[in-house]
């Protein structure tokens, strides 16, 4: 018998599947599609688990539904721009072109050594010219359509590094590159303007009914839509009014302070010439090191610092204070709020702080509030100390308010979002150039789709400081205006990485087309992406503007879908020891160990069977060598059994229906658990319970139907095949197929064949198992009863004793109460 030799085993395949491009996907429009897709990596030069854990689901879907006759698509291209190759070329003096190339080579290579069955020819990467030509185009789009724009507005600035920071890389108020204190800055940036897309997007999270709940939620919860007033308060010796967005215009008589954003433009106004002015100018550089994620955590200790001004309630005439708050951001409705301590827990924390007025003006029904409060009270309840609106249910209250406010002339009824216009500068290099020149004379000038792809040059000099790298080129940074042909300047920002993964599902449709960004055909015969794979930490940002980028496309005529993913599996990680793998923590494995040790289709099987997809999956070294021994079971029955005569038939024998409705129910448990749930473990196992049964018929005594043997050992590798690739490619073969397996059509069950003329049922005496016997499946309870107690073993057993009762349960088993 011949040894499972995995590693010659997977080489000759992998290099027969290359040399055949096995994978290759046509355009067959006639056919039914199939469009599954994992999120294209970013090319560090290294897979690790998660990675095989989110191709290896991909790969599963991707082969068992070509199996099964659809037209799939399976592409796979990577997410290459990005800082980590430009840190690369400051610390090493590799250029990032070189150092991204050489990584996408290498990451190549490992998942082909997975077996992974994508389509090679269909690969893109965003850092190719001829892809971030059309991200470009897309720019153009935007800019032409209103949807893209530039503006001042404070960014997180690193004084040492000299750069931009996202929120992210903001810890503790420190640049997590060089530790230095992050303050702000104003930088003109451009915008895309997401925010005309936001009803829509809210609206449509409906449409995606193969989507996580959790997912929808969160992105439901980043749109943040909500419905209230926006109304004006005087400003007591200030001739502008402060406008705020309030939810809860209900409790607008419990107003005891105000609160703006540091960063809003009347603090510097309202401050001057007042004793508070210095410790307001020294309260907004401290918040200059704290990022808005530190600034809007529920444990971060809310602070201020009074104005020294007043504002007026519009409604009662009342004075209130006017104070700069760290809890407050620019970012959301007007930057200013007006504070309710009484109902709003951040309120009631700062006015505690601070000794500010606590004046409740909702009181649930069961409950008598004042200002002794030891909580803020956020529910329901009726309306108290609100002049004419005592009495009223504050659900109804919300509606008279505004109506109130609007016939006064005090305000209106409007919608917010906190969602906010995506910023997509970034002051790097390697990422996509925005294709706007700068001309004295015309202004702001887009560059012409003709000229496309604006390229990025290579004469640059990596320092990791000051300005984008592209302005040490002099070949790039000068230029003519396309409008005067007069001198002009290049932008030297290029676009946030997210722009090149907000779209790239759309190129696959047809990635070779260099006259236009897609064909209308190919994108609404592949689209939507029938299965995307990828991890939840891209729920929002990635996920929302992938929607958003796709709607645009839809609305101006180049594809149909308003939609990108019609169902998303969102996997979990993968642990060990309890924690996420990571090399800080010590607990990093190598997919290529474990490939070296025990071949990709082990590392394959093991990553589907621990756990089901949605759920983090803790390694076992134990669980690899176990999904090793499973495998090398499967290769020495079939090894031991492919020269078997399988042209004889016979009549089933009890054995035989055993053998033959465990293949049967093995097909239909596995086609359901992958097609239906995703469970990969339970159809592994199914299989794993098949092989064993095989292991067991082959055993008996006797002749054996070496026919249904045969059908036995074929269903086996058919139903691993997308699991275990290689191995099943060369058992396939070893059994005389000279086809590939994964050309093979996927098993059909026969419903006669898992309907059971006998089972076998439990015979207990006194609740304790004594016998099992094998009856007929139809057999009623009083026949059952009467099989269990002529068994010889069960009638020793209960002989001379007093029977009470017999509980006899169809197909399952027979207890018999004796005394």
């Amino acid at each position: 018998m011949s040894r499972y030799d995995f590693s010659t085993i997977e080489k000759k395949w992998q290099s027969s599947w290359d040399k055949d491009n096995a994978f290759e996907t046509k355009n067959d429009t006639e056919k039914e599609k199939y469009y599954v897709l994992e999120m294209f990596p970013y090319p560090s030069g290294k897979l690790h688990m998660g990675h095989v854990r989110n191709y290896s689901i991909g790969d599963v879907l991707a082969r068992f539904k070509k199996m099964k006759g659809y037209n799939v698509l399976h592409p796979m291209g990577w997410d290459s721009f990005g800082l980590p190759a430009e840190n690369a070329a400051i610390k090493h003096g590799i250029h990032p072109n070189k150092w991204t190339w050489e990584n996408i080579e290498e990451m190549r290579n490992q998942l082909k050594e997975l077996g992974i069955s994508y389509d090679w020819n269909r690969e893109v990467a965003t850092c190719h010219p001829d892809y971030y030509k059309w991200t470009q185009w897309i720019f153009l789009q935007m800019y032409k359509n209103g949807l893209a724009y530039k503006k001042k507005y404070p960014v997180n600035w690193c004084p040492s590094c000299e750069t931009v920071l996202a929120n992210e890389q903001v810890v503790g108020g420190l640049c997590e590159r060089c530790d230095t204190a992050v303050g702000k800055k104003d930088l003109s940036q451009w915008y895309f303007k997401i925010t005309d897309y936001a009803d829509e997007l809210l609206e449509d999270i409906e449409k995606l009914k193969g989507w996580p709940e959790k997912v929808k939620i969160m992105q439901k919860n980043w749109i943040g839509k909500s419905t209230g007033a926006e109304m004006s308060f005087n400003i007591d010796g200030f001739e502008e009014k402060l406008d705020i967005f309030t939810t809860r215009p209900d409790t607008i008589c419990g107003v005891t302070y105000m609160v703006l954003a540091p960063e809003h433009p009347y603090v510097q106004k309202l401050a001057k010439g007042t004793e508070n002015e210095e410790s307001v100018t020294k309260f907004k550089e401290k918040l200059q090191h704290m990022s808005e994620i530190e600034r809007t955590s529920t444990t971060v200790e809310k602070e201020g610092v009074f104005l020294g001004r007043y504002a007026i309630n519009p409604v009662n005439g009342k004075k209130i204070p006017i104070y700069i708050a760290n809890y407050v951001l620019m970012d959301y409705g007007t930057g200013a709020i007006m504070a309710v301590p009484a109902h709003d827990e951040r309120d009631f924390e700062f006015a505690k702080k601070y000794n500010l007025d606590i004046i409740p003006v909702i009181e649930p029904k069961d409950m008598k509030l004042d200002e002794n409060m030891e909580c803020a009270y956020t529910g329901e309840g009726i309306m108290i100390n609100s002049g004419d609106f005592n009495g009223t249910d504050s659900k109804e209250g919300i509606e008279k308010m505004v109506n109130f406010l609007e016939e006064e002339g005090l305000g209106k009824k409007t919608i917010n979002f906190r969602l906010r216009d995506w910023l997509i500068s970034r002051q790097r290099y390697w990422g996509t150039p925005i294709p706007v020149v700068y001309c004295d004379d015309c202004g702001t000038v887009p560059v012409e789709e003709k000229d496309l792809p604006l390229e990025l040059p290579t004469d640059v000099v990596f320092s990791g400081k000051g300005k984008s790298p592209l302005t040490t080129s002099e070949s790039f940074m000068y230029t003519s205006c396309p409008k005067c042909g007069k001198k002009a300047k290049r932008e030297t920002d290029t676009m946030d990485t997210f722009v090149d993964s907000s779209w790239y599902f759309l190129r696959y449709a047809d990635p070779k087309n260099d006259l236009e960004i897609f064909s209308k055909e190919m994108a609404d015969y592949w689209m939507q992406v029938d299965q995307y794979i990828g991890g939840v930490e891209h729920a929002i940002l990635h996920l929302l503007y992938a929607r958003f980028f796709t709607k645009v496309l839809s609305k101006l005529g180049y594809c149909s879908d308003s939609e990108p993913f019609e169902n998303l599996l969102t996997q979990g990680m993968v642990l060990k020891d309890g924690a996420k793998m990571s090399k800080s923590k010590g607990n990093v494995v190598s997919p290529k160990e474990i490939i070296e040790k025990y071949g990709a289709d082990t590392a394959r099987t093991f990553i589907l069977f621990a756990a089901p997809p949605e759920r983090d999956l803790e390694w076992s070294d134990a669980g690899v060598e176990g999904c090793f021994r499973f495998l090398n079971r499967v290769w020495r029955v079939v090894d031991e059994l492919k020269n078997i005569d399988s042209s004889k038939d016979r009549e089933l024998t009890r054995e035989d229906k055993q053998l033959n409705y465990m293949i049967h129910n093995t097909i239909k448990r596995v086609s359901e658990d992958i097609e239906e749930r995703f469970n990969f473990n339970t159809a592994i196992s199914a299989t794993m319970e098949l092989i064993n049964e095989v292991y067991k018929y082959k055993d008996l005594d006797g002749e054996k139907n070496e026919k249904l043997l045969k059908e036995a050992l074929e269903t086996i590798v058919v139903l691993l095949a997308p699991f275990a690739p290689h191995m099943t490619e060369e058992l396939w073969s070893i059994l005389g197929n000279e086809t590939s397996v994964h050309e093979a059509s996927w098993p059909t069950y026969d419903k006669n064949a898992i309907i059971k003329d006998e089972v076998e049922i439990v015979v207990q005496v006194n609740g304790k198992v004594r016998d099992k016997i094998v009856v007929a499946a139809n057999m009623s309870k009083e026949d059952m009863e009467k099989e269990a107690m002529s068994n010889e073993k069960i009638a020793g057993l209960i002989a001379e004793k007093n029977i009470i009762k017999v509980i006899a349960i169809p197909k399952k088993l027979v207890n018999i109460v004796v005394k």
